[in-house]
């Protein structure tokens, strides 16, 4: 087997790749990628296959496929479930957009997107679970919607954005959904686009990031750009910038995704001297750029005050509806408190020209 890699390896999702050698004779291809991938079991396997996640060159194959010399595998893994349940919280949603197959929300920052440690509740699948047993969709009887389960790992999530980014956010209702949302995903035939205040200026209008991710050696709760030669487990990513708004020492962009890693956006810009404003993790939450007086200082300080989180939004969103094959398109205002800070450096800007 050649050229295998974990093309992306997040909380949600594990995404595999591999190219079947020349010399391989036919086997099912359960039984051959339960011998080439780690941790993970033929049934898990099997279960990916039964809900179209396996392909081979492109198409979904069942699990009694048998692989051929040069097959380009692709696999799709849920992981594995938690071991407590979701139970329904009435958490306030901003629902966007909503039919049988999936919704569109507008997650607030501060909302933890999905149980994990230390955030076993107040997360807003707690809140889906009480919208999917309590919403009135006009054209969803209350027996069919009881039916929705969030601790069904076949429906739900298809991306997520950390907690404190604020913005638009796709769900699956059905296993159908799920499947082909996050087929498309996994082929980065979506758009996403994020709205960022960043530390500094660019001489350029835009550019592209490239630079391949994985965990800091030194703190395992963020991550940085490899060398793939020193770290061969690094995921390759891309992000594609734009200048939007400038202003004195700071910067409003436009980022694009090429790809989905966790921290991608916080991770490049920091990595190419323009940290997020505000963002602790990467060191946005230090005057890094201007002035040396008290007087700016303090207007630091209340910019950090007024948006006490890093300045990201998930904007837009775009892909093709799993059930009508229509190309869905969703763009979101800023939350109030990137607005009011927006406004800060605009106020400013106009005071010092």
């Amino acid at each position: 087997m050649q050229n295998t890699e974990d093309i992306e390896t997040e909380e949600l999702w594990e995404r595999w790749r591999c190219e079947v050698d020349k010399g391989q004779g036919k086997e099912r291809i359960d039984k051959y990628l339960a011998e080439h991938m780690t941790n993970t079991s033929r049934n898990r396997i099997q279960n990916a296959a039964d809900a179209g996640n396996v392909w081979v060159n492109g198409q979904a194959v069942a699990s009694n496929y048998k692989v051929k010399p040069g097959d380009v595998i692709q696999v799709l893994l849920d992981h594995e479930p938690h071991d407590f349940t979701i139970t329904p919280e009435n958490i306030p949603l901003d629902i966007v957009y909503e039919d049988e197959d999936l919704l569109v929300v507008n997650k607030p920052a501060g909302l933890v997107v999905h149980p994990g440690h230390g955030n076993y509740e107040h997360t807003l699948l707690h809140a889906l679970a009480w919208h999917f047993e309590h919403s009135a969709v006009s054209h969803q009887p209350s027996e069919v919607r009881n039916q929705i389960d969030i601790n069904d790992p076949a429906i739900g999530l298809v991306h997520r954005i950390d907690k404190d980014t604020s913005g638009l956010l796709l769900i699956a209702k059905t296993p159908e959904a799920k499947t082909n949302l996050a087929k498309q995903f996994f082929d980065h035939t979506t758009e996403r686009a994020y709205n960022a205040l960043v530390w500094g200026t660019f001489k350029e209008e835009s550019g592209t990031i490239e630079g391949a991710l994985a965990r800091d050696n030194r703190d395992r709760t963020i991550y940085r750009v490899w060398d793939p030669e020193e770290c061969p487990q690094a995921k390759e990513a891309v992000t594609h910038w734009r200048v939007i708004e400038r202003f004195p020492y700071v910067t409003l962009v436009e980022c694009r995704l090429e790809t989905g890693r966790t921290h991608q956006i916080r991770v490049h810009m920091k990595h190419i001297g323009h940290p997020l404003f505000s963002d602790e993790k990467y060191g946005g939450c230090e005057i890094l750029k201007g002035l040396r007086t008290q007087k700016y200082k303090q207007f630091i300080e209340n910019c950090f005050a007024l948006c006490p989180r890093q300045v990201l939004h998930a904007k837009t969103l775009g892909f093709t509806h799993p059930r009508t094959g229509e190309r869905m398109h969703f763009d979101s205002e800023w939350p109030e408190d990137m607005q009011k800070l927006i406004n800060k450096w605009r106020d400013y800007t106009q005071a010092i020209l």
